[in-house]
């Protein structure tokens, strides 16, 4: 629908995909995984707790979405109560919609 509305109106579009996105996200809860592979310093039985997430945790894209959610509401975006992938910021008669997609 945004793009349609882009068309119609002709406004301006930009795409940004950001790499490596998950791996500065830092875990709100103790999530365990089995030593890798070529761990020599783990005793058997042993588990290791992670502090950040890895790609394919469930929690990986909560955590980005949370945090970026955050830092868009901090800069005065306001988060749409009908898509809350949505984020909408006016000013001096300029707006910017902002559409955020977290793959998992």
């Amino acid at each position: 629908m945004l793009l349609s509305l882009a068309f119609i109106y002709n406004w301006e579009l930009k795409q940004l995909d950001i790499n490596n996105a998950y791996l500065d996200e830092e875990l709100k809860e103790d999530v365990y995984m089995v030593a890798p592979p070529g761990l020599t310093s783990i005793q058997p039985g042993q588990v290791c707790k992670l502090k950040k997430v890895l790609y394919g945790l469930k929690q990986a894209g909560r955590e980005r979405f949370a945090k970026l959610s955050s830092f868009f509401i901090s800069v005065r975006y306001t988060q749409s109560m009908n898509d809350y992938s949505l984020f909408i910021n006016s000013s001096e008669g300029y707006f910017t919609i902002l559409l955020m997609y977290v793959m998992i």
